[in-house]
């Protein structure tokens, strides 16, 4: 009995699949078993016809293919090519498929295709170290080419792919290395990749200073950020704008980033871009934390992991929905369980949101008078509970705009400060950038000194902070200071910080 190695997708992790193959007297037939969902029995069909169009020989016998471990669900289309190769090999006695995973979709005519669940199968079994050498498609390989420490060998279709394991020297069928081609910086022998194209620039918002100050340091130290104004102040016009001036990326995250790009049925782009994603707020719950009735399925909160999650209109969002957030933006991970299933997805995401300061948006207008009464808006903004606003870093209140007001800065000169304040801290030897900093790194690097312990203490008292609240006037009072090129966080840095506190 030969077998190949393959792999599928439980969720986002992959697991290692073999592809097993018994060829036994008795009548004809064809059978695949190991727990396989109707894309992979589909398959026999796709295997039959691409072998019969290419003149192989369909042998006359009682043919088995098995998926193993039998105990776990399979789909996908990726397992064709290595059930095609073990039927056309079978009188082989000489040919081995040692330390190849084998992925690859079967047209009819034996083109072998690419999928969506081929590049996050792959990323995720290097990163298990379960993968050295494998056989796609040069459709596949240019995308996996960007994974590193992986031999990656091509083969157009079906014959290509039987010559690669019979005649020809292996080699000529390797692919070339295609890495990402972007302006690079290396701190403490770790490589950054920088984005330079500013698709939305800041200087197409005029006005409000403080809200696009708050917005770099919401982008320079991973802070979430809540901007409150009238409509048409220009909320959501900063929040599409700071994708573009985020902290550079590293491998790892441009790969992972790739990732949930396939598994949400897009093309990678491989782009140092961080991901932006806006659900509406009609969106259910599950669509937001992920769900299903019977297998976990991702969700909003998952598919923006290192990047941002972007609420407008905040109060109309479901009171489940927001309560439900506080998980992930205080544990940066969120478990999904299910009959079936337990997923544990990452959820490291910068949280950004808007709202109007009252059902109709005018409570903050110098220009238009409020319609709302006071009951109004009291139930408007107690949508909003005190533990889920306590997890917001930044609190800025928008004001109106004017035919007076003018571009201050633009992307390009706020990100080139925004990479700064990251080198500075990557170069203090931080893993995390100053907003996702747990309590212990903390108090390693959000030292203050007599003067702003004494000023912090009268803000405690003035403003009731909580012990999450004080933590997030330190972490943003680090990213100021980092942002000023300041080895210590001073006195005007705290007091700026707490001037974005919800008073």
């Amino acid at each position: 009995m030969k077998k190949i190695k393959s792999a599928t997708l439980d969720t986002i992790e992959a697991i290692d699949v073999d592809v097993e193959a018994t060829f036994t007297k008795g009548l004809p037939s064809f059978t695949i078993v190991g727990m396989v969902n109707s894309s992979i029995q589909e398959s026999r069909d796709r295997v039959k016809s691409a072998l019969l169009t290419n003149e192989f020989k369909f042998p006359p016998k009682k043919i088995t293919v098995n998926l193993a471990p039998s105990e776990i669900k399979k789909q996908g289309t990726q397992f064709d090519l290595s059930i095609a190769l073990l039927i056309a090999l079978y009188d082989k006695k000489k040919i081995t498929f040692d330390d190849f995973h084998i992925f690859g979709e079967l047209s009819l005519n034996g083109e072998i295709k690419d999928n969506n669940s081929i590049f996050p199968i792959v990323l995720s079994l290097a990163k298990q170290g379960l993968i050295k050498k494998i056989l796609v498609c040069e459709a596949s390989a240019r995308k996996l080419s960007k994974i590193p420490n992986i031999n990656i060998y091509i083969a157009s279709n079906l014959t290509k792919a039987i010559e690669f394991f019979t005649f020809t020297n292996q080699d000529d069928f390797l692919y070339k290395s295609d890495f990402i081609g972007y302006e690079t910086i290396k701190i403490r022998d770790e490589v950054f990749y920088l984005n330079k194209e500013y698709l939305l620039d800041f200087n197409e918002v005029k006005g409000q200073r403080i809200a696009k100050k708050a917005a770099m340091i919401s982008a320079a130290g991973n802070h979430n950020i809540l901007f409150e104004g009238s409509p048409g102040c220009g909320k959501t016009m900063i929040s599409k704008r700071l994708p573009y001036i985020m902290t550079p990326m590293s491998l790892e995250e441009i790969l992972e980033n790739a990732k949930l790009e396939a598994l949400d049925l897009k093309e990678p782009s491989f782009k140092p871009i961080r991901v932006y994603r806006s659900p509406h707020h009609s969106s259910t719950k599950a669509s937001i934390f992920g769900g299903g009735s019977i297998n976990a399925k991702i969700g909003e909160v998952a598919l923006c992991n290192n990047g941002i999650l972007f609420f407008d209109e905040l109060p109309h969002f479901g009171k489940n929905i927001l309560e439900a957030l506080r998980e992930p933006l205080e544990d940066y991970q969120i478990l999904i369980s299910r009959v079936n299933s337990k997923i544990l997805y990452k959820t490291k995401f910068v949280f950004v949101c808007a709202m109007n300061p009252c059902p109709c948006g005018n409570l903050l207008s110098t220009q238009k008078e409020c319609r709302c009464s006071q009951l109004e808006i009291s139930r408007y903004k107690n949508k909003l509970s005190d533990p889920f606003l306590d997890r917001i870093d930044l609190y800025v209140v928008m004001t109106d705009t004017s035919l007076d007001d003018k571009s201050s800065i633009n992307s390009k000169q706020i990100h080139q400060k925004v990479i700064t304040a990251f080198i500075m801290q990557k170069q203090r030897g931080q893993k995390e950038l100053n907003g996702k900093l747990c309590d212990e790194d903390i108090v390693k690097y959000c030292t203050l000194d007599d003067t702003c312990q004494n000023l912090l203490n009268k803000a405690i008292s003035q403003y009731a902070l909580s012990y999450r609240g004080i933590n997030k006037v330190l972490k943003v009072a680090r990213t100021l200071a980092d942002l000023d090129s300041s080895t210590n966080i001073t006195s005007s840095h705290l007091l700026e910080s707490l001037s974005y506190r919800r008073k």
